[in-house]
């Protein structure tokens, strides 16, 4: 709990003073006098003078302003007038605003290049078995295949695969996850190539099929992914459990349970728990490798109470730790990377509000301030590189959120100026007024289904 009320208060803290430093770099630039700089909202707990500007700390962090010389706000002295930010040209005033969101921007850019150069380790994108009859089953993959590179299929090619067909290579099971997510939000199959048994092969995604609405937490269930590979061995075996009586040991592999042959250690763990929780339990003959030796036993699972179901349960943990890989690029493709990854975020960013405006995607993808805070806690908890690739994707989605034409945001702002440019002038007091509450009605009515996403997903009704 204190790491994730850590990670978010930092993480916040970070955006918030990087945004804002946008706005303030750019107006001292336009010589434009900066008053305060504050980080957070309300009651000031530290201030500190340097120069002209009061630079302080307020106690509701969710946020923060940098407050400028303005004729609008306030009297301002004859000698002053010069460095009022209403004074200054359309493009300066654009240029101040814009600043802060593309501050996110660039923050993310340094971010992601940082952990590019670093490395990160991650999930091998090596697939565990797929769920019967799903997409990727249908698709031809197998439990065990490593997806090794992706193509979008062009329609208009009538999906037929050319020497230019530009394969993305794939090299960890996030990397994977991005990629099928864009293909379901865009509307295109995919061309996977495979790697089974030492060979190569060519098999299609059938990603067009899912709506862009079932974009969410659950794609990868919904395409059929039931995790990553891992081998059908024994890890703990719990005292006093059915495991332990029936002589399973730590390391044991599992070769046949009830007759059947397990891929991997997720179907096995479907298997167990797949057993009849009506009728009475069973001794199930097991086949297990052991010390390079095989051996016949036998395991009777118990029914143990999860929530409101009975589950059978052998009191062991299956599967070996899933294999890992270490992502990192050199200095120039780390950079170009990056570059590309905030590109990508962003387009997909926007890609998602505009299907959610008009129905094609779920709200549910909108997140408050709990679901960051428990990503930035969890990220944290997995290490540095981790927790810098998190904060790089939120950065992101700060810029891109302030970016949009809404009356309060710094988007807002920008359109306000567009029009000054097109018509010659600024936009009437009482036109502002009232764009300015229906910017506050519809963040409120956003702010709003955010955190009731958050307490949903909180209390699994997501």
């Amino acid at each position: 709990m204190l790491m994730t009320v850590l990670a978010f208060l930092v993480t916040i803290g970070v955006l918030v003073v990087i945004h804002e430093y946008g706005h303030y770099r750019a107006a001292v630039a336009c010589d434009v006098k900066v008053l305060r700089f504050s980080v957070g909202f309300g009651k000031v707990l530290w201030s500190r003078m340097r120069g002209e500007t009061e630079f302080v700390v307020s106690a509701l962090p969710l946020g923060g302003y940098v407050k400028m010389l303005d004729e609008r706000e306030g009297a301002v002295l004859p000698a002053e007038q010069h460095r009022a930010f209403n004074r200054k040209p359309l493009w300066q005033r654009a240029f101040v605003v814009a600043a802060g969101p593309l501050a996110n921007l660039a923050l993310a850019v340094l971010l992601y290049a940082v952990v590019n150069w670093a490395g990160v380790q991650e999930l091998k994108a090596r697939l565990g078995a797929p769920v019967a009859g799903s997409i990727v089953a249908s698709a031809g993959m197998v439990s065990g295949d490593e997806i090794v590179s992706l193509a979008q299929i062009n329609a208009e090619a009538g999906g037929a695969e050319s020497d230019d067909t530009a394969w993305q290579s794939v090299r960890s099971m996030s990397d994977l996850q991005w990629m099928l997510t864009q293909a379901v939000l865009q509307g295109h199959d995919l061309r996977a190539q495979v790697r089974r048994d030492g060979t190569t092969r060519t098999l299609v995604i059938s990603t067009a099929s899912l709506p862009a609405s079932d974009v969410d937490a659950k794609l990868m269930d919904r395409l059929g992914f039931s995790g990553p590979y891992t081998v059908p061995r024994v890890g703990k075996v719990l005292p006093g459990g059915p495991a332990e009586a029936a002589g399973l040991q730590s390391g044991d592999r599992v070769i046949r349970f009830d007759g059947r042959e397990p891929q991997d250690a997720a179907q096995l763990r479907a298997w167990i728990a797949a057993g009849d929780v009506d009728a009475a339990p069973r001794a199930i003959p097991m086949e297990i490798e052991r010390a390079q030796q095989v051996l016949t036993l036998s395991v009777t699972p118990a029914l143990k109470e999860e929530g409101d179901r009975r589950v059978p349960r052998i009191m062991a943990e299956i599967g070996s730790p899933a294999e890992m890989v270490e992502v990192n690029y050199g200095p120039i493709e780390g950079l170009q990377r990056a570059f590309q990854r905030t590109w990508d975020v962003s387009v997909l960013s926007l890609e998602m509000l505009g299907k959610m405006v008009i129905g094609q995607a779920s709200v549910k993808n909108l997140s408050g301030p709990l679901t960051i805070a428990d990503y930035a806690g969890r990220s944290a908890e997995m290490g540095l590189a981790h927790y810098l690739g998190f904060l790089a994707l939120v950065s992101v989605s700060l810029g891109v959120l302030n970016l949009l034409p809404l009356p309060i945001l710094d988007g807002g702002h920008l359109m306000y100026y567009l029009f000054e440019g097109l018509t010659g002038r600024p936009v009437s007091d009482a036109w502002l007024e009232r764009l300015q509450r229906g910017g506050v009605a519809v963040m409120f009515l956003m702010m709003s289904l955010a955190l009731y996403n958050d307490f949903a997903r909180l209390l699994g009704m997501h």
